[in-house]
Formats: structure tokens, C-alpha cells, sequence
């Protein structure tokens, strides 16, 4: 099969568009033939080297294809069928995993994080991360939904408890979690004050349901959330830039708000004032991907139409150099897919 590959960790550069084997399935695994694959900050961060793994090494978790080969003992897939990827791959048989924390397994890895993933013609799955396709989307639609919208949903509703009328600061509307979240809190009737770098992404997030919205490349972020509040505060932020946005994110709850976040695009040190966080009754939270019946919950209200996946780009996949480095300029509003 073709793939993209890095035989090392590095630059752009490392990314190799070359031959490379066709994955092996076992007797429980599901071959898929890859016709989209959207990109996520994690595939950049893995091709730099954030952790260590066998190379040379095959990065995406978004995948949208057709069943290639299923192994003896599947009993639900066969051949030729459409499917979506669920890219959180857990071990099925420990106490989170059948309490359906899956999420919280101890084995839990991204798909394409500790074994190859979809930045290829071929990859392979456990039969449990496989999905009905959502009919009516492209290829391109249905590769952009899964890990984006299952990190927002968890990190709304399972984790920040979002309620209705709940005031929401979402930073990074021009990301794909960015995007989704927006979605999420009007679909539960929240309030949306967004953030992003140029008046374009911000008119697109308004688009999207956007109440609100600040260009952080000319106006203080809590400055405006104080003046757009009324000087309350937000009672979530949806943090996953990290270090350039934290302290602002920070200063922008209110009394009894809670900050959740998923990333650190920016850098990963931050500080906080002790003295707001026990005065008024703060909470930090921290979230990571989501369970896999959140994401088929959330895939009824894709099948709708109430969320949307949102696609900046399309590359072939010989391309994918220039794919990521798309996403490095943060030149994107939404998904960057990868056409196979």
C-alpha cells in the first residue's frame, strides 16, 4: 500500500509519502480501505517526537473507508461496507472499559498513536472501534467528525456539566474542537462567546451559532468577556490552547465556574492564582477523548444535521506534508482531510 510515514521524528521533512506493507488483521481485527483522513494537532506532535514508538510509523486517527478484509472471528462487518473509525482504542476487559469509562483504560491509545493509523490506503482496527457510516456526509465530512466532536461533547457535557444557559468561552474557534463546541453549546442552549485571531474565522464562527465574539489579535480576551458579561464571568471555559491563552481563560470565570481543557497547542506551563481558585470556588478539569457511547449518542445528532462537521481543506494524501503544514500556520477554520 501507499502511505505517509516518518522514519524519525522531526520537521515537515521527515514525512515520507512511500510503499510500506499492508497491515496483517487478526482473527478479531477489521482491515479497512482508507478514503479519508482528517488531521489533528496530535499527528504533529507524534511527528515530533512528544512520545517514543517503533519507526518508521503511520500517524491519523479520523478514518473514514470500506471494509477490505474482516478476520474469522467478526461477526458483525464484512466486506464492502461503509464504516467510520472510533479513534479511541481501549482493551475491552478491565474494570473501566466494562463500566464504560473506555476512556479511562489504563491500555487506552489514539488510533494511529501507539500503532499505525490512517494516513495510508489500508488500516487496521479491533472490530469494537468499528461504526455504522453516517449516510448523507462525504468521505471528507465523515472523517472530520469523530475526534473532535467526541473531545467537545466529554469535555461540555460529561465533564464542565454544562447546563442550559450556561455562559461558554470557547478559545480557538477556528480549530476542529473549536468548531464542534460551538455546535454543542447552542445545540444544548448555551450562550457562545468565541475566540480566534482574525475577524474571517470570527465571522465563520458566527455562522456556526456564535454569540459573541473576540479577535485576540487586537482586543484583551478578558477584558472583552468582563465588558460582553457585564463583569460576571463565564461560567465555562473550553480551554485547549494551553500556555498563550491560559491566564486569560482563567480570569474570564465567574463565581463557581470551571475551566476544562483537552490541550496544549501553545506550550504546557501555566500558573494560577491560588487565592481565585479557593475564593471563588473555581474548578479545573481536565479531559481527555471521550467514551464510545457519547460518540454514538453525538452521531444521532450528526445523522440529523444539528451538528455539523466543518472542512477547511482537502489534500490527496501524497500531500500531507503541506496538509500539516497548513495546519502549523493556523491558516484553517475546521477540519484539514486527508483524501486517499
Amino acid at each position: 500500500m501507499k502511505a505517509v510515514r516518518f522514519h524519525e521524528h522531526g520537521g515537515l521533512d521527515v514525512l515520507r509519502y512511500e510503499d510500506a506493507p499492508d497491515p496483517v488483521i487478526s482473527s478479531t481485527e477489521v482491515l479497512v480501505r482508507v478514503k479519508a483522513c482528517a488531521l489533528n494537532h496530535l499527528d504533529i506532535h507524534l511527528r515530533r517526537g512528544v512520545r517514543k514508538m517503533s519507526l518508521p510509523h503511520i500517524v491519523g486517527a479520523d478514518v473514514a473507508g470500506e471494509i477490505a478484509a474482516a478476520g474469522a472471528e467478526v461477526r458483525n462487518w464484512k466486506a464492502g461496507q461503509k464504516v467510520l473509525l472510533q479513534p479511541g482504542v481501549s482493551c475491552g476487559v478491565c474494570p473501566a472499559c466494562l463500566s464504560g469509562d473506555d476512556n479511562l483504560c489504563r491500555q487506552y491509545a489514539v488510533l494511529g498513536s501507539a500503532g499505525d493509523g490512517g494516513y495510508a490506503e489500508l488500516v487496521k482496527v479491533p472490530e469494537a472501534n468499528v461504526m455504522p457510516y453516517p449516510e448523507g456526509l462525504s468521505w471528507e465530512q465523515a472523517a472530520a467528525v469523530p475526534l473532535v466532536f467526541l473531545t467537545a461533547w466529554h469535555m461540555l457535557l460529561n465533564r464542565a456539566r454544562m447546563r442550559a444557559g450556561d455562559t461558554v468561552l470557547v478559545i480557538g474557534a477556528g480549530s476542529g474542537v473549536g468548531s464542534a463546541a460551538i455546535q454543542i453549546v447552542k445545540l444544548f442552549h448555551g450562550r457562545v462567546i468565541t475566540v480566534a485571531g482574525s475577524d474571517a474565522k470570527l465571522a465563520k464562527a458566527r455562522e456556526l451559532g456564535a454569540d459573541e465574539t473576540i479577535n485576540h489579535a487586537t482586543q484583551d480576551i478578558t477584558a472583552e468577556v468582563k465588558r460582553i458579561t457585564g463583569k460576571r464571568g463565564v461560567d465555562v471555559v473550553f480551554e485547549h490552547v494551553g500556555q498563550a491563552t491560559w491566564n486569560h481563560s482563567y480570569m474570564s470565570l465567574a463565581t463557581g465556574g470551571r475551566l476544562v481543557t483537552c490541550g496544549v497547542t501553545s506550550g504546557y506551563e501555566a500558573s494560577i492564582d491560588l487565592r481565585y481558585l479557593f475564593s471563588k470556588n473555581l474548578s479545573l478539569i481536565g479531559s481527555f477523548m471521550g467514551r464510545k457511547d457519547e460518540l454514538i449518542e453525538l452521531m444521532e445528532f450528526v445523522k440529523q444535521g444539528k451538528l455539523k462537521p466543518v472542512v477547511d481543506r482537502v489534500f490527496p494524501l501524497a500531500e500531507a506534508r503541506a496538509a500539516q503544514e497548513h495546519i502549523e500556520k493556523r491558516e484553517q477554520f475546521g477540519k484539514v482531510v486527508l483524501q486517499c
